[in-house]
Protein backbone atom coordinates (compact mmCIF):
# COMPACT_ATOMS: atom_id res chain seq x y z
CA UNK A 1 0.00 0.00 0.00
CA UNK A 2 1.04 3.39 -0.49
CA UNK A 3 1.64 5.64 2.53
CA UNK A 4 -0.64 8.38 3.19
CA UNK A 5 -0.22 12.30 2.74
CA UNK A 6 2.41 13.51 5.20
CA UNK A 7 4.28 10.29 5.96
CA UNK A 8 2.69 8.19 7.50
CA UNK A 9 1.66 4.82 6.30
CA UNK A 10 -0.58 2.31 7.58
CA UNK A 11 -0.44 -1.40 7.99
CA UNK A 12 -4.15 -1.78 7.91
CA UNK A 13 -6.09 -3.94 5.02
CA UNK A 14 -9.53 -3.97 4.47
CA UNK A 15 -9.05 -7.52 5.21
CA UNK A 16 -6.67 -8.00 7.95
CA UNK A 17 -7.79 -10.49 10.17
CA UNK A 18 -9.13 -9.27 13.93
CA UNK A 19 -6.44 -10.52 15.60
CA UNK A 20 -4.20 -8.05 14.36
CA UNK A 21 -6.22 -4.88 14.66
CA UNK A 22 -4.58 -3.84 18.55
CA UNK A 23 -1.43 -4.29 16.87
CA UNK A 24 -2.40 -2.10 13.89
CA UNK A 25 -3.28 0.31 16.23
CA UNK A 26 -0.16 0.66 18.48
CA UNK A 27 1.61 0.23 14.96
CA UNK A 28 -0.49 3.55 13.86
CA UNK A 29 -0.23 5.28 17.16
CA UNK A 30 3.46 5.08 17.25
CA UNK A 31 4.13 6.38 13.70
CA UNK A 32 2.82 10.18 15.10
CA UNK A 33 4.98 12.18 16.68
CA UNK A 34 4.23 13.92 19.96
CA UNK A 35 3.88 17.07 18.50
CA UNK A 36 1.10 16.08 16.06
CA UNK A 37 -1.21 14.23 19.10
CA UNK A 38 -0.97 17.80 20.22
CA UNK A 39 -2.69 19.47 17.49
CA UNK A 40 -5.32 16.55 17.85
CA UNK A 41 -5.45 16.93 20.88
CA UNK A 42 -6.18 20.58 20.69
CA UNK A 43 -8.78 20.69 17.85
CA UNK A 44 -10.91 18.01 19.97
CA UNK A 45 -10.89 20.51 23.35
CA UNK A 46 -11.92 23.20 20.38
CA UNK A 47 -14.52 21.56 19.14
CA UNK A 48 -15.72 20.23 22.64
CA UNK A 49 -15.88 23.61 23.72
CA UNK A 50 -17.68 25.01 21.08
CA UNK A 51 -20.38 22.65 21.26
CA UNK A 52 -21.06 23.40 25.06
CA UNK A 53 -21.11 27.36 24.27
CA UNK A 54 -23.53 26.75 21.34
CA UNK A 55 -25.91 24.70 23.88
CA UNK A 56 -25.62 27.33 26.61
CA UNK A 57 -26.85 29.89 24.05
CA UNK A 58 -29.40 28.25 23.02
CA UNK A 59 -30.50 28.00 26.37
CA UNK A 60 -30.58 31.79 26.79
CA UNK A 61 -34.19 33.14 26.67
CA UNK A 62 -35.06 34.96 23.72
CA UNK A 63 -34.46 38.52 25.48
CA UNK A 64 -31.32 38.02 26.94
CA UNK A 65 -30.01 41.04 24.85
CA UNK A 66 -33.07 43.32 26.83
CA UNK A 67 -32.43 45.92 29.33
CA UNK A 68 -32.84 44.59 32.58
CA UNK A 69 -35.15 47.66 33.62
CA UNK A 70 -38.71 48.14 33.26
CA UNK A 71 -40.84 51.01 33.12
CA UNK A 72 -42.55 51.62 36.45
CA UNK A 73 -46.24 51.41 36.77
CA UNK A 74 -49.04 54.19 36.55
CA UNK A 75 -48.94 56.74 38.86
CA UNK A 76 -50.98 59.16 38.34
CA UNK A 77 -53.71 59.98 35.80
CA UNK A 78 -55.26 63.33 34.56
CA UNK A 79 -58.19 63.50 31.87
CA UNK A 80 -60.08 67.00 32.55
CA UNK A 81 -63.23 68.38 33.37
CA UNK A 82 -65.37 71.28 32.83
CA UNK A 83 -64.89 73.53 35.70
CA UNK A 84 -68.69 74.76 37.87
CA UNK A 85 -69.60 77.90 36.11
CA UNK A 86 -72.55 79.90 36.10
CA UNK A 87 -74.79 81.29 32.96
CA UNK A 88 -74.05 79.82 29.59
CA UNK A 89 -70.84 77.95 28.97
CA UNK A 90 -68.87 80.87 27.54
CA UNK A 91 -65.44 81.04 26.20
CA UNK A 92 -64.75 83.07 29.54
CA UNK A 93 -66.65 79.66 31.46
CA UNK A 94 -64.26 77.60 29.96
CA UNK A 95 -60.85 78.71 31.28
CA UNK A 96 -59.34 76.25 33.02
CA UNK A 97 -58.83 76.27 37.05
CA UNK A 98 -58.28 74.18 39.90
CA UNK A 99 -61.14 72.80 39.68
CA UNK A 100 -60.71 71.13 36.53
CA UNK A 101 -58.90 68.19 37.54
CA UNK A 102 -60.39 65.23 38.32
CA UNK A 103 -57.58 63.88 40.24
CA UNK A 104 -57.79 64.78 44.04
CA UNK A 105 -54.25 64.38 44.25
CA UNK A 106 -52.62 67.13 41.90
CA UNK A 107 -52.20 70.45 41.47
CA UNK A 108 -52.37 72.64 38.41
CA UNK A 109 -49.50 74.95 37.57
CA UNK A 110 -49.86 77.47 34.92
CA UNK A 111 -46.89 79.41 33.30
CA UNK A 112 -46.95 82.51 30.33
CA UNK A 113 -48.56 85.94 30.32
CA UNK A 114 -51.76 84.21 28.94
CA UNK A 115 -52.13 81.06 30.53
CA UNK A 116 -55.25 81.74 32.32
CA UNK A 117 -56.97 81.52 28.60
CA UNK A 118 -56.23 78.15 28.45
CA UNK A 119 -59.48 76.50 28.25
CA UNK A 120 -61.57 73.02 28.63
CA UNK A 121 -63.28 71.83 25.51
CA UNK A 122 -64.05 68.61 24.40
CA UNK A 123 -63.64 66.93 21.02
CA UNK A 124 -65.43 63.64 20.00
CA UNK A 125 -66.49 62.96 23.76
CA UNK A 126 -63.44 63.32 25.19
CA UNK A 127 -62.71 66.40 27.13
CA UNK A 128 -59.22 68.25 26.67
CA UNK A 129 -57.31 71.45 27.31
CA UNK A 130 -57.04 73.93 24.71
CA UNK A 131 -54.84 76.95 24.00
CA UNK A 132 -56.28 78.52 20.82
CA UNK A 133 -57.17 81.68 22.70
CA UNK A 134 -53.91 82.57 24.34
CA UNK A 135 -52.00 85.22 23.27
CA UNK A 136 -48.70 84.07 24.69
CA UNK A 137 -46.62 80.99 24.72
CA UNK A 138 -47.86 78.75 27.86
CA UNK A 139 -46.92 75.91 29.75
CA UNK A 140 -49.11 73.44 31.57
CA UNK A 141 -47.97 71.20 34.60
CA UNK A 142 -49.25 69.06 37.42
CA UNK A 143 -47.74 68.69 40.40
CA UNK A 144 -48.13 65.47 42.27
CA UNK A 145 -49.01 66.50 45.82
CA UNK A 146 -47.52 63.11 47.83
CA UNK A 147 -44.03 62.93 46.48
CA UNK A 148 -41.43 63.77 43.68
CA UNK A 149 -41.23 62.20 40.87
CA UNK A 150 -38.25 60.29 39.74
CA UNK A 151 -38.25 60.44 36.03
CA UNK A 152 -34.74 58.55 35.53
CA UNK A 153 -34.71 55.44 33.98
CA UNK A 154 -37.29 53.97 31.70
CA UNK A 155 -39.99 56.68 33.23
CA UNK A 156 -42.39 57.41 30.78
CA UNK A 157 -45.25 60.41 30.20
CA UNK A 158 -48.48 58.73 27.71
CA UNK A 159 -50.29 61.14 26.29
CA UNK A 160 -53.28 62.54 23.41
CA UNK A 161 -53.03 65.17 21.76
CA UNK A 162 -53.43 67.16 19.12
CA UNK A 163 -51.40 69.89 17.39
CA UNK A 164 -52.95 72.69 14.15
CA UNK A 165 -50.56 74.49 11.86
CA UNK A 166 -47.45 74.03 12.47
CA UNK A 167 -47.82 74.05 16.28
CA UNK A 168 -45.55 71.65 18.42
CA UNK A 169 -45.58 70.58 21.96
CA UNK A 170 -42.29 69.73 24.26
CA UNK A 171 -42.34 68.45 27.55
CA UNK A 172 -41.92 70.35 30.62
CA UNK A 173 -40.61 69.46 34.09
CA UNK A 174 -39.64 71.38 37.23
CA UNK A 175 -36.97 70.22 39.32
CA UNK A 176 -36.64 70.00 43.19
CA UNK A 177 -34.35 73.00 42.86
CA UNK A 178 -36.85 75.20 41.50
CA UNK A 179 -35.79 75.36 38.25
CA UNK A 180 -38.21 75.13 35.28
CA UNK A 181 -36.65 72.95 32.18
CA UNK A 182 -37.80 72.29 28.56
CA UNK A 183 -36.88 69.02 26.72
CA UNK A 184 -35.88 68.89 23.16
CA UNK A 185 -38.58 66.28 22.18
CA UNK A 186 -41.16 67.78 19.94
CA UNK A 187 -44.69 66.45 19.75
CA UNK A 188 -46.81 67.29 16.14
CA UNK A 189 -50.01 65.34 14.90
CA UNK A 190 -49.31 64.56 11.24
CA UNK A 191 -50.67 67.27 9.13
CA UNK A 192 -52.69 66.82 6.16
CA UNK A 193 -54.17 69.53 3.48
CA UNK A 194 -57.31 71.43 4.64
CA UNK A 195 -60.13 70.44 1.87
CA UNK A 196 -63.43 72.70 1.84
CA UNK A 197 -64.73 72.97 4.99
CA UNK A 198 -62.85 70.73 6.81
CA UNK A 199 -60.73 73.45 8.58
CA UNK A 200 -58.77 70.26 11.04
CA UNK A 201 -55.40 69.76 9.37
CA UNK A 202 -53.98 67.51 12.35
CA UNK A 203 -55.94 64.37 14.44
CA UNK A 204 -55.71 63.44 18.18
CA UNK A 205 -52.94 60.60 18.83
CA UNK A 206 -51.99 59.09 21.21
CA UNK A 207 -47.94 58.76 22.24
CA UNK A 208 -44.83 58.39 24.98
CA UNK A 209 -42.30 60.98 26.19
CA UNK A 210 -39.21 59.29 27.28
CA UNK A 211 -37.05 61.24 29.83
CA UNK A 212 -33.10 60.43 29.40
CA UNK A 213 -32.62 60.38 25.98
CA UNK A 214 -33.21 64.09 25.14
CA UNK A 215 -31.74 67.46 26.09
CA UNK A 216 -32.87 70.36 28.49
CA UNK A 217 -33.30 73.71 28.38
CA UNK A 218 -33.99 76.37 31.16
CA UNK A 219 -37.53 77.59 30.40
CA UNK A 220 -38.06 81.09 31.74
CA UNK A 221 -41.27 80.64 33.96
CA UNK A 222 -42.89 84.39 33.41
CA UNK A 223 -42.04 84.73 29.40
CA UNK A 224 -41.72 81.05 28.91
CA UNK A 225 -39.05 81.69 26.63
CA UNK A 226 -36.24 79.14 26.10
CA UNK A 227 -32.82 80.24 27.40
CA UNK A 228 -29.59 78.27 27.84
CA UNK A 229 -29.32 74.43 27.51
CA UNK A 230 -28.78 72.51 30.65
CA UNK A 231 -26.59 69.46 31.02
CA UNK A 232 -27.21 66.71 32.91
CA UNK A 233 -30.41 67.77 34.84
CA UNK A 234 -31.10 66.08 38.49
CA UNK A 235 -34.29 64.08 37.29
CA UNK A 236 -34.28 61.78 40.23
CA UNK A 237 -36.05 64.53 42.02
CA UNK A 238 -38.94 66.10 39.86
CA UNK A 239 -41.79 68.52 41.44
CA UNK A 240 -43.83 69.10 38.62
CA UNK A 241 -44.43 67.51 35.28
CA UNK A 242 -46.16 68.80 31.57
CA UNK A 243 -45.67 70.57 28.55
CA UNK A 244 -45.32 73.60 26.46
CA UNK A 245 -46.27 75.33 23.32
CA UNK A 246 -43.84 77.86 21.93
CA UNK A 247 -46.34 79.53 20.10
CA UNK A 248 -49.45 81.40 20.76
CA UNK A 249 -53.05 80.34 20.00
CA UNK A 250 -54.67 82.15 17.07
CA UNK A 251 -58.21 81.94 18.04
CA UNK A 252 -61.58 79.97 16.92
CA UNK A 253 -61.58 78.18 13.40
CA UNK A 254 -58.71 77.00 11.41
CA UNK A 255 -56.09 78.76 13.40
CA UNK A 256 -52.86 77.30 14.96
CA UNK A 257 -53.57 75.39 18.54
CA UNK A 258 -53.10 72.51 20.82
CA UNK A 259 -54.65 70.30 22.70
CA UNK A 260 -54.25 67.56 25.12
CA UNK A 261 -56.91 64.78 26.18
CA UNK A 262 -55.48 63.04 29.22
CA UNK A 263 -51.96 62.33 30.47
CA UNK A 264 -50.63 59.17 32.39
CA UNK A 265 -46.89 59.54 34.03
CA UNK A 266 -45.64 56.54 34.82
CA UNK A 267 -42.67 57.12 37.62
CA UNK A 268 -41.41 56.07 40.94
CA UNK A 269 -42.25 58.17 43.80
CA UNK A 270 -39.54 59.86 46.01
CA UNK A 271 -40.35 61.22 49.37
CA UNK A 272 -40.47 65.20 49.68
Amino acid sequence: MEPFEGGLSSNVETTAPEGTMIATLFNTRARFSPRAWAIVGSIALLACGGRNALGQSSALSPGFLEHPAVTPPLLFREGWQQPPHTGPLTDENRRITQQALTNADLELRLYGPDARDIQVTEHNGIPDVWNGFTTSPVALTLRYKNAYLDLTGLTRMRWRTRTENLHLLHPVVKLADGKLLVGSQTFQSPQRRMVGSDGFTGNFVVSEVTFDDQRWFELDPEKVVVKLEVNNPDLSRVDEIGYVDLMPGGGHGTAGCSNVSWIEVYATPRKR
